[in-house]
């Protein structure tokens, strides 16, 4: 069921969020070192990675999206309006993370121009704020009751919550799924997403010294662990 907070909603992703889930990860790739990948993604490349993803189970893919006046009357109007969910905010260099709020796995990366505002969803939904996804941890079975967790947030939506409102719907939704373990990967250094980790009850377990290059250097990967089910 789609959850909405004031005007956000959060709901499972669909194939329609395909094109503005990957401007969005394209950016953290391009701008920042909280993703290991290099290169960017088109969207048929990335689609794999979202149909892995059903909408029940422990594995889970969840956006959130501006709820416009559309949204809240999908009568009001032609689903072709050109208007709809087209206003663009402009991102931030500050903090290549959710800044204030971030449940991303990451650290800080070059400063980039203004980041991807997301395109408009499915039915007229606004701009993509961000997403959030507990995926598989380990391919070997044994490895079933854990699962990685992480979150990326639109840079013009930065200070609004998306994070904690995203991880909030994550773990309801994994509250009745068999799963055990959750663990997430911060690259260091990153003060705000390590607090968000810890509200969220995740403890730190250890850290991976130099584990991976990018932008012509290394980085540390801090792992954190929260006990489930």
């Amino acid at each position: 069921m789609p959850r909405e907070q004031g005007e956000v909603q959060v709901r499972a992703g669909t194939e329609a969020d395909l094109p503005a889930l990957t401007d969005l990860y394209n950016h953290y790739i391009r701008e920042t070192c909280i993703t290991f990948d290099l290169e960017p993604f088109t969207p048929d490349q990335r689609r794999p990675w979202l149909l892995a993803y059903p909408q029940d189970g422990p594995h889970r893919l969840l956006v959130a999206r501006e709820v416009t006046d559309r949204t809240k009357n999908p009568h009001n109007g032609p689903e072709s309006d050109p208007h709809a969910g087209s206003a663009k905010a402009p991102g931030t260099a500050k903090d290549p993370g959710i800044a204030g709020d971030p449940a991303t796995t990451g650290g800080p990366g070059p400063a980039g121009g203004p980041g991807p505002a997301g395109g408009p969803g499915p039915a007229g939904e606004g701009a993509l704020l961000g997403y959030a996804t507990s995926s598989t941890f380990r391919p070997k079975a044994a490895y079933a009751p854990s699962v990685e967790v992480t979150a990326y947030c639109a840079p013009h939506a930065v200070g609004r919550g998306i994070g904690t409102l995203l991880y909030t719907a994550l773990f309801e939704a994994l509250a009745d799924e068999d799963v055990h373990r959750a663990y997430a990967g911060i690259t260091q250094p990153n003060e705000a997403s390590t607090r968000l980790h810890t509200r969220f009850g995740f403890r730190h377990i250890g850290t991976y010294t130099e584990v991976g290059r990018k932008f012509g250097r290394y980085w540390d990967v801090a792992w954190y662990q929260k006990d489930l089910g």
